[in-house]
């Protein structure tokens, strides 16, 4: 085992692409509520809580029941729908093959993103959810993480609270240019792309990011 390497991956449109499965859940939603949620928006905007989401759409008051909602649907909604992400699977098993440990950061309610990776067959070592942006410095410092891939701006806002280095991927809604600007320390295609990475990054190391 590498003691001294712990990769954190986001979850959303990183390891996986929820956009079908968060689409259907949002149109049961509206169903459910008579309230219109344009899902093809939401879709595109994914990385945030998803109260943060709701309140587009719902009056503050009704923001934790419509939550509550929505996360007692997903498992039959969401799961199925969802694939994922090109290389995702390669890139975990590259960090795990190199004897790291591959986790879980996100901002996804536990349960549901436990579900996903269980039914997509993507193995991490520990899963920790419930967290955004600089809030993820939390479980990454806990789990002794010394980089965060991510592909929004808050999981580079998250590294860098947590002095990981930032490893962007632009297979979300912020393109390469937001990410660099950010502050990511390295800015990939997509997972594809990490295997090669971590193999350069091993053998020469990346100078230590700075701490925000």
């Amino acid at each position: 085992m590498n003691a001294t390497l712990t990769v954190g991956f986001d979850l959303d449109m990183t390891l996986i692409d929820s956009r079908p499965g968060i689409h259907a859940c949002y149109t049961e939603l509206s169903a459910r509520t008579g309230t219109f949620v344009d899902a093809d928006l939401a879709v595109t905007r994914l990385g945030p809580p998803l109260e943060t989401e709701l309140a587009y759409w719902f009056p503050e008051e009704r923001i934790t029941e419509i939550a509550g909602v929505y996360r007692e649907m997903y498992p039959r909604y969401a799961i199925a729908p969802t694939l994922a992400m090109p290389g995702a699977r390669e890139a975990v098993d590259a960090v795990r093959a190199a004897g790291g440990r591959a986790v879980v950061v996100t901002a996804k309610y536990e349960p549901n993103a436990k579900l996903h990776l269980a039914h997509l067959g993507i193995d991490a070592d520990a899963v920790i959810g419930g967290l955004w942006a600089e809030a993820k410095a939390e479980a990454l410092r806990a789990e002794g993480a010394t980089v965060y891939v991510g592909d929004h701006v808050g999981d580079v806002l998250g590294a860098r609270r947590a002095g990981a280095l930032s490893v962007g991927v632009a297979s979300g809604p912020c393109p390469a240019g937001e990410l660099r600007a950010a502050g990511a320390d390295v800015v990939l295609a997509d997972l594809s792309e990490f295997p090669a990475w971590l193999a350069d990054y091993l053998t020469a190391p990346t100078p230590e990011p700075e701490a925000a």
